[in-house]
């Protein structure tokens, strides 16, 4: 997400530097949403087979733990370890520091999750939460083993190393999820698999970044460590109160099968934005800590990735909005037709939620995570009311409600920082138009397209795979005839083709 821009001045002299680093960042996307993308078509693969043997209200419990699961887990440390990607030295006592406050606020974490359980399950009014809770708690143990190896390996952009554990955790996580399901483990098969996943990250990273040291745990002298993790801990608190709301909101009010429906639907929904945003972000965040004091480098690069992700993003999110009835009865079966409604409404909203997450490497990087925490703040005051409002017409008001609260989100997060990274909003959705403008027109023809074919009374594959094929093609000929210099854009970073302009940038990566 960082330009090889030749006038780098922070860089070096020459442009050997800043193309070096340019390689170097193209490598760690390379590799990381490469492997990111492997990974999860190994996880769809057996969830696809573990979706048909399991019940809608075995995923409706399973939301429930997530929420407690997730409103525990941001203080597992994660952003403290992350100010050692930000500076800018680390000596080893400030690895032995981390390491120290990973081990002893995620002990912490397993302890408070595994006897409060019976709490949570009291809310819900669900037994069967407090079982599913204290054996979670496991994957709180194997926390500091993952994020440190992480942090340290990204900060040095050595995201090849990451990428064979990542596969290795995958096809571990897969295989348990299948053998759980096939063996009648029910709800218990998604409490297996995430913890094979977990535990096989944990011993992988530590393995291959050889970060083989003692912890400490005298805290004297890590002021910044401190101070750059709690801005970017309460970011992450925000963040869940926004992300989880909807769950928490709705877990209370409707029974489990019809929040399974919701919560698979959310799931599916944002699988781009949750499953292939978070890998380039990584990348960016050290990327973007490297270029910091060459504010035209961070500027362009940044309006270079919204510009590349919406062209991806927008038309994944219309295009599955437009065939959400074909594509669930073909992948789910019938019994998630239910699904289709929120996926559509959810959809649409995440377009703009995938631009809005994109701030925050840079504000993060440009050492300004108070911005991050106050848009996430932001977001944790939007969502909740806008969920609590849309409730009260059941589950299809709080898939609404996405599309009140996410341009309201993106708006107020633009405004924040868009002054620090040298943009204006306007030049934001300048940068977002030849993505979406086409990406709306093919939505629209594909879904007139699906109600001439619907009178055919066509098998859902069959349609799934005609409407798909008509999107690809009207959305290649779209950005073929109104946006040629985006097309050509993408084509360049795929291939590594010199841009014809003398004066344009060289080479550039996302």
């Amino acid at each position: 997400m960082v330009s090889e821009s030749a006038g780098f001045k922070g860089l070096g002299a020459g442009d050997d530097n800043a193309e070096a680093f340019g390689r170097r960042v193209r490598s760690a996307v390379i590799w990381r949403s490469g492997s990111q993308i492997l990974a999860q078509i190994i996880t769809w693969g057996s969830t696809l087979l573990v979706i048909r043997l399991l019940d809608p209200a075995d995923y409706g419990l399973f939301a429930m733990t997530q929420v407690v699961l997730a409103f525990l887990a941001f203080l597992n440390g994660w952003g403290f370890a992350s100010a050692l990607v930000q500076s800018d030295s680390v000596d080893p006592f400030r690895i032995r520091q981390a390491f120290g406050l990973l081990l002893l606020l995620n002990a912490m974490l397993a302890a408070i999750q595994y006897f409060g359980a019976p709490l949570a399950a009291a809310y819900y009014g669900q037994p069967m939460v407090a079982e599913l809770l204290r054996v979670q708690a496991l994957l709180f143990l194997a926390t500091p083993f993952i994020a440190l190896p992480e942090v340290m390996m990204s900060r040095a952009l050595d995201f090849r190393r990451q990428a064979f554990v990542n596969l290795l955790a995958a096809l571990a996580g897969a295989g348990t999820a299948l053998a759980s399901a096939l063996a009648g483990y029910g709800v218990w098969t998604l409490v297996y698999a995430p913890l094979a996943m977990f535990w096989t990250r944990a011993v992988g990273l530590t393995l291959v970044a050889r970060l083989l040291v003692w912890p400490s745990f005298d805290f004297r002298g890590c002021g910044q460590i401190i101070g750059f993790g709690s801005a970017v801990l309460f970011s992450q608190l925000f963040w869940l109160v926004q992300s989880q709301s909807d769950i928490f909101i709705a877990g209370a009010r409707f029974e489990a099968h019809a929040l399974g429906l919701y919560a698979e639907a959310l799931f599916l929904a944002q699988i781009f934005m949750a499953k292939f945003v978070p890998p380039l972000n990584e990348v960016a965040f050290p990327a973007y800590a490297r270029i910091k004091k060459d504010a035209a480098a961070v500027r362009w690069s940044f309006l270079k990735t919204v510009r590349i992700l919406t062209l991806i993003a927008a038309p994944f999110y219309c295009g599955l909005a437009v065939v959400a009835a074909p594509m669930v009865e073909t992948l789910f079966g019938a019994k998630w037709l239910g699904m289709v409604p929120y996926i559509q409404l959810i959809a649409l909203a995440l377009i703009l939620m995938t631009v809005q997450i994109l701030f925050a490497p840079v504000t993060n990087a440009l050492g300004k995570p108070s911005i991050s925490m106050f848009t996430a703040l932001s977001g944790a005051i939007l969502f909740p009311l806008s969920f609590l409002i849309g409730a009260e017409w059941g589950l299809i008001g709080m898939a609404w409600a996405w599309l009140v609260a996410a341009p309201l989100l993106l708006v107020v997060t633009a405004r924040l920082a868009a002054p620090l990274i040298g943009v204006s909003l306007w030049d934001v959705a300048r940068a977002m138009l030849p993505g979406l403008a086409p990406a709306l027109v093919m939505a629209l023809g594909v879904g007139f397209a699906g109600q001439a074919l619907g009178a055919l009374d066509l098998d859902a594959p069959v349609l799934l795979l005609l409407l798909v094929a008509l999107g690809v093609a009207l959305y290649g000929a779209l950005l073929w005839l109104l946006e040629r210099e985006a097309l050509a854009e993408m084509v360049r970073l795929v291939i590594r083709r010199q841009p014809p302009a003398a004066d344009t940038v060289a080479q550039d990566a996302i």
